[in-house]
């Protein structure tokens, strides 16, 4: 399903079909299958919080184990050529509980491309870590963005500190593995290696384990459930939307859901059309007021 790409080509511009369709490959076979529908489900029902604008996450740590964010800056969605201050959701009164895997499938955790929410929210989400533009930790910081980064160890590149300052803001940083590999092209054990090996060096860099994980492409098997079970990820996280430098594309439809996952990267102007990452991601955060959701923090739901 995924062909061989560079990284900086994008971590979904090689994953077939649609937008977070979560491959599944069989090795004996060489064949990919769709994975079934995420196994992530809320015991309660819809949360039952309303966004207001500017709200941030009112739990702080308690709710996530990240740091509280800082207040936006009054005038910062000015400041960004917002129309409006950005919207966040706090956490949802009750968490959504996930569920185990289906009949047949791997023991291991669920794989996810929305959160079933009711709730008027999506959730940002931002790959790699090879663009460092220190524009967006004032955009971030300025309108207090929450979003959830994935990085890849060699594409950081001994940058940890950059996404530190980020984390600080009460931003996530999980599991991308360490190289960025296509893991069902790998056995069990290098894909144990490349994803237990990014969590001890995430752990060392920020104090606390990951407990997401986003396959490089979007691409797994069953040894990928299995290995990120392993190494006490709690989730696979995929996408049902991704930002590019022409815009957002959808994995079905042509506008966001409550709920969806949207992808972005860590990108500079090489990478996007001589765009910068902040070009890029004020005009994303402006496609989501458009259509009304605020956004929430990945963590807080899952």
């Amino acid at each position: 399903m995924v062909a061989a790409a560079a990284l900086l080509a994008g971590c979904s511009d090689v994953d077939g079909a649609g937008a977070g369709t979560a491959g599944r490959v069989d090795k004996g076979s060489g064949t990919a299958a769709a994975s079934s529908s995420p196994s992530f489900m809320s015991s309660s029902g819809p949360g039952s919080h309303t966004p207001g604008p500017g709200s941030g996450s009112a739990s702080g740590p308690a709710a996530s184990g990240l740091p509280s964010p800082p207040p936006p800056a009054p005038d910062g969605y000015r400041r960004w050529g917002l129309d409006g201050p950005l919207e966040t959701a706090p956490p949802p009164s009750v968490k959504p509980a996930l569920v185990p895997p289906a009949a047949g499938a791997p023991a291991g955790p669920p794989i996810i491309d929305h959160v079933p929410t009711r709730d008027p929210v999506v959730f940002v989400t931002v790959d790699d870590g090879a663009e460092k533009d220190p524009a967006f930790l004032q955009e971030a910081q300025d309108l207090g963005l929450p979003f959830t980064g994935f990085l890849t160890d060699d594409v950081v590149a001994g940058g940890y500190g950059y996404f530190e300052q980020l984390r600080r803001l009460g931003n996530g940083m999980q599991n991308h593995t360490l190289t960025h590999p296509r893991l069902p092209d790998l056995e069990y054990e290098q894909q144990v290696h490349e994803i237990c090996g990014q969590q001890e060096i995430l752990t060392r860099q920020f104090g606390t384990r990951p407990y997401l994980l986003r396959p490089p492409y979007g691409a797994l098997d069953d040894d990928t459930v299995r290995a990120a079970a392993a190494c006490g990820v709690r989730a696979l996280v995929m996408w049902s939307a991704e930002m590019k430098a022409g815009g957002l594309e959808y994995a079905s439809g042509d506008r966001l859901h409550p709920g969806d996952i949207v992808l972005a990267h860590f990108r500079g102007p090489a990478q996007q059309e001589g765009r910068t990452m902040t070009d890029v991601m004020t005009s994303l955060l402006r496609e989501i007021q458009a259509q009304g959701f605020a956004v929430a923090r990945l963590e807080d739901y899952l």
